[in-house]
């Protein structure tokens, strides 16, 4: 099986100072991957990256057997990588059919059908956001502005869909309904890397899991291998 992003000893510096060293890591088609730890590890920093965020002083970075490193966060958006952001980023001045529609900026206006076709999606996965679509973003709860970080997102159908601590912030009742609605976009075929400090939810829904330590990935594997590691169970879960 091809990969679909393979990422090899990546290493990133703020200043002077490592936050990355030799990570590798990969996503294959069709997989939910988790990226674990505690804060400071390195987890953000890799997805930021991968995004073209933050540079990557070493390393190799490659999406469908092609390099992307380098390449401008709207460039990897047409490439079909998308990223919501930790803190959601929403436009809390727009409404939300507003901030869908910004979603979509790599569509041409004149391609309105197909615009109206990708908010219909959206709304199909979120009706909440349907029924909100003239409200300002701002004005909503932090539950239903993660679910407009993510249909934004999803607008322009990503092959690989990015996340950076989607469960911060929210009731254990948003987490609930969050999670699920990633392994809904899973099943319709999109790939998804997360970064979360909720372990015991990431490893729920996950198929592979990477344990971040001190800038480095300190345990890989399949999300059961998590559960047989007592050392990594211990830590992550509280088992």
């Amino acid at each position: 099986m091809n990969r679909l992003l393979e990422v090899n000893n990546l290493t990133v510096f703020y200043g002077s100072v490592r936050a990355l060293e030799n990570a590798s890591f990969y996503v294959d088609p069709g997989e939910i991957v988790a990226m674990i730890g505690p804060n400071g590890a390195g987890k953000s920093t890799a997805l930021k990256a991968v995004c073209g965020l933050i540079p990557a002083k070493e390393g190799e970075i490659n999406f469908q057997e092609k390099s992307i490193k380098g390449m401008s966060p709207d460039e990897l958006v047409r490439k079909g990588i998308s990223l919501v952001p930790e803190g959601r980023r929403i436009f809390s001045t727009m409404t939300v059919q507003e901030n869908l529609e910004m979603g979509a900026f790599t569509i041409s206006s004149k391609e309105k059908a197909l615009i109206n076709e990708r908010l219909d999606q959206v709304f199909g996965l979120f009706p909440i956001l349907r029924e909100r679509k003239k409200q300002k973003a701002g004005t909503l709860s932090s539950g239903e502005q993660q679910m407009l970080a993510i249909g934004r997102a999803l607008i322009l159908e990503p092959k690989l869909l990015m996340l950076d601590e989607p469960s911060l912030g929210l009731s254990p009742n948003y987490v609930e309904i969050v999670f699920k609605k990633l392994q809904e976009i899973n099943k319709a075929r999109t790939a998804i890397l997360l970064v979360e400090q909720n372990a015991s939810k990431a490893l729920e829904i996950c198929h592979r899991g990477y344990v971040f330590e001190i800038g480095t990935i300190a345990f890989e594997g399949s999300r059961e291998s998590f559960f047989k590691d007592d050392r990594i169970k211990r830590i992550l879960v509280g088992g």
